[in-house]
Formats: structure tokens, C-alpha cells, sequence
């Protein structure tokens, strides 16, 4: 049953209305997932609806609350949202993947028909592409983490080294062979191509970590890739090269990257400051991201792609903590999509941003119980539809553990 922000309760999906236009309006929001099992989808850099806006993606898993062991299968699948039932189809399962971004399920751009996951089969990680539509499915011998506008190739870096020194984003079931070297040679970022399943290495971790940083390594660093993504028009890549030695803890330390997607020369270092974290971009010469930088500290600044390119702050007041940020389609690329980590109350909470006239307009407060925490945790990580007038969300709020719901903004932009 459709729900609307109301006052309903410290486990409900709101507290209180909004303000628009002088005048008070709704937000309808669903369920689309219930149990028995738990729903999600991941990260909010990949494609979970389909070119229709009907049909999107989730994983299904049968517990919570501790990390993955190699021998768990999860579900992957979509809902079907036309009419009332939002019908879920499981298509295929795996053993790679992650709390926090699934199995890299996602529509490969341009597709109306298939989809792409990760897997882990005799002994090695891969990825199937998957046609709803026939059932046919082929499998390339690479897992993808990013994939390119057009559909056609993807980025990948190493998921066994990010199990290994980033536990909740890589894979369980394979050792990390590198796990002593601190800056191996054959690890690093491969382009693959999708058709054949070919891939070759851009660069490895030891070429990236021979580019002097602003400051020494601390004693005893190790270091690794996270978080690639490709630019709207897929002549470059973003990438984050992280560390942790004697000086992080266990913490770590980030510069942030682009690079030539073809060659993967050209390297740029955008952030050099050690605390860039989430990112999107906003246009193929442009990215927005929360990072520290002398002029204000920690906010979201906005970084030309180019060398000695410009950084300025946006949303300064109104998106003071760190969020999952993305912009709308089209004609509505002037509207921020993000989010907060749950506040003192336990309560996470979606947004709209107009970067235009600075307004800003909450999409409810979710209530996150105090077992989704650390690795498990379970942020909302807003995704937009292609039309830009649904935005999906991974919430446990509701008593059912984590599920995806939907909220329909068509009448706030």
C-alpha cells in the first residue's frame, strides 16, 4: 500500500510534511520488495531501471547482519512495477558479492533487454549479461565494475586486493595473492571488452603509487583501487587510489584520479588532499564530490577535469554532510539527487537540491535500527529513474530488514 509523509511513528518512513510552493503536498512512497527475504540494490552510480521505468533490479538474501562467507548465494532479479502487485522475477543468483554494492547488477546503457552481475564460478570471478527477455545468457571471464555509455567495454579493478583492505566492497571466496606486496606490479585497473570478454591492463598499482603525493607515505602502506566510474561521453575515467599504513590506522588515506579510458595515459590527479570520497559526474569535463579542500574544509565541490582545473564549492549550507550524490536526467541536470548517514536519532535522510535557486526539498526521514551498522550497514544510496520522476531507495525503516521502496517526485520538479 502507497504511503505519504506523515507523522506515523519513530519506525515509520516519515515524520513530518513539507512546505512547497506555499502550500502542503505528499510524497507518495511504496513498498516494492517485502519478505520473507531482504531486498536491496547497492550503489547509486549504476543503472536499476530500465530504459521503460518499469522494471528495476535488486538482489534477495536470506539474513543479515554479519559479512559474507564464499559459500553464500544471494538472488538477483527486478520488480515488475506496473500495476499494483510489483511482481518479483528472479533471474540467476551468484556468490560475488557485497553489502554495499551487490553484485554490480545493473541495464547495460543503451539496452532495453539486458542485464549485467557478477559472479564467482569454478574458482574465478566473471560476469554474465543476461537477456530478460529471451532468458539467454552468455558469461565473459572478468567481472565489470563500471560499465561505458555506449555498452560496449567496462573498467574493473582487482575485487580479491579490495576484499582484502577495503572488507564490504570486494568479494569473499578468493585469497588476495598480493596481500603481502604493498604496491603490486600485475594488480591495477583493466578495460574489458564486453563482446569477447578480452581485457588489458590500463596501469597497475605500482605505477599509480610511484606518482609523488603531497606528502610521504606512512610507514608500512598498502595500497589499492576503489570506486571507477566513467565519464557521460566515455573518453575518461574516475579512480581512487587509497592507502593505509602506520599513520591512517584503520583508516585510510585518497587521491582521486582521471584517465584516458582507451590508453589509461593522461592521468590527472583531481583531489589531491587524502579525503575525497563520494563522487559523480556531472558532465564529461566536470565532477562533484564530497572531499576536503583548503578553501572550505569538508563539503561537495565541483572539479574541472583538466590540469590546474578550477574547484568550487556547491551546495555549501544546504549539503553540509557527506552524502550519495547524482543528478537528474536531462532538462532536470540542474537538481542534485543525495542523502545523509543516519543522524543522532538514527534517521537517514534523501533530498532534492536545486542548484539553480539553492532550494532544497527533504524526501522523508528513515529510520535506521541500530543493527545496521559498520560493513552490513544499510545507507538508502537514492537512484533516479531514467525519467527522472522516481527515485528507488534500499531502507530498513519499516520492520521487514532492508527493502527497496519507491518515492514518486514527478510533482516536486
Amino acid at each position: 500500500m502507497a504511503e505519504t509523509m506523515r507523522s506515523i511513528g519513530r519506525r515509520s518512513l516519515f515524520l513530518t510534511p513539507f512546505l512547497l510552493s506555499a502550500e502542503t503536498r505528499e510524497i507518495p512512497i511504496r513498498a516494492i520488495t517485502r519478505g520473507p527475504g531482504f531486498h536491496w540494490f547497492g550503489y547509486y552510480d549504476k543503472l536499476q531501471i530500465d530504459p521503460t521505468n518499469r522494471l528495476v533490479l535488486g538482489n534477495e538474501v536470506n539474513f543479515e547482519h554479519r559479512s559474507p562467507r564464499a559459500d553464500d548465494e544471494i538472488a538477483v532479479g527486478f520488480v515488475d512495477t506496473a500495476g499494483s502487485k510489483d511482481e518479483w522475477h528472479q533471474i540467476g543468483s551468484t556468490r560475488a558479492w557485497n553489502w554495499q554494492q551487490g553484485c554490480m547488477l545493473q541495464w547495460i546503457p543503451r539496452s532495453r533487454d539486458e542485464v549485467l552481475w557478477n559472479d564467482r564460478v569454478d574458482g574465478a570471478f566473471v560476469s554474465h549479461i543476461h537477456n530478460i527477455r529471451t532468458g539467454k545468457r552468455r558469461t565473459i571471464p572478468s567481472p565489470v565494475y563500471t560499465l561505458s555509455p555506449n555498452g560496449k567495454w567496462g573498467l574493473v579493478c582487482d575485487f580479491p586486493r579490495l576484499n582484502h583492505t577495503r572488507p564490504g566492497y570486494g568479494y569473499a571466496g578468493l585469497d588476495d595473492p598480493n596481500q603481502n606486496v604493498a604496491a603490486p606490479e600485475n594488480s591495477g585497473i583493466w578495460r574489458v571488452d564486453l563482446a569477447t570478454g578480452r581485457r588489458k591492463l590500463l596501469f597497475s598499482i605500482a605505477e599509480i603509487g610511484k606518482i609523488p603525493h603531497r606528502e610521504p607515505y606512512s610507514k608500512g602502506a598498502t595500497h589499492w583501487f576503489n570506486h571507477l566510474l566513467i565519464s557521460p561521453d566515455g573518453k575518461r575515467f574516475i579512480f581512487l587510489h587509497r592507502w593505509r599504513g602506520e599513520r591512517e590506522g584503520r583508516s585510510f588515506s585518497t587521491r582521486m584520479f582521471t584517465a584516458d579510458a582507451e590508453s589509461g595515459k593522461d592521468l590527472r590527479q583531481v583531489d589531491p588532499y587524502g579525503k575525497t570520497s563520494h563522487f559523480i559526474w556531472r558532465d564529461a569535463r566536470t565532477i562533484a564530490a564530497w572531499a576536503w579542500h583548503p578553501s572550505h574544509g569538508e563539503k561537495f565541490y565541483l572539479y574541472e577535469d583538466a590540469a590546474g582545473g578550477a574547484v568550487n564549492v556547491i551546495g555549501k549550507n544546504e549539503m553540509p554532510v557527506n552524502g550519495h550524490l547524482s543528478y537528474l536526467p536531462g532538462k532536470r541536470s540542474h537538481w542534485i539527487l543525495n542523502d545523509t548517514y543516519p543522524d543522532k536519532d538514527r534517521m537517514q535522510k534523501p533530498f532534492l537540491f536545486d542548484t539553480r535557486d539553492r532550494r532544497t526539498i527533504p524526501l522523508g526521514r528513515f529510520y535506521a535500527p541500530p543493527a545496521y551498522t559498520g560493513e552490513w550497514r544499510c545507507d538508502t544510496h537514492p537512484r533516479i529513474s531514467p525519467d527522472g520522476r522516481t527515485v528507488v531507495i534500499d531502507s530498513a525503516h519499516g520492520g521487514n530488514g532492508r527493502q527497496m521502496y519507491a518515492i514518486d517526485i514527478s510533482a516536486l520538479i
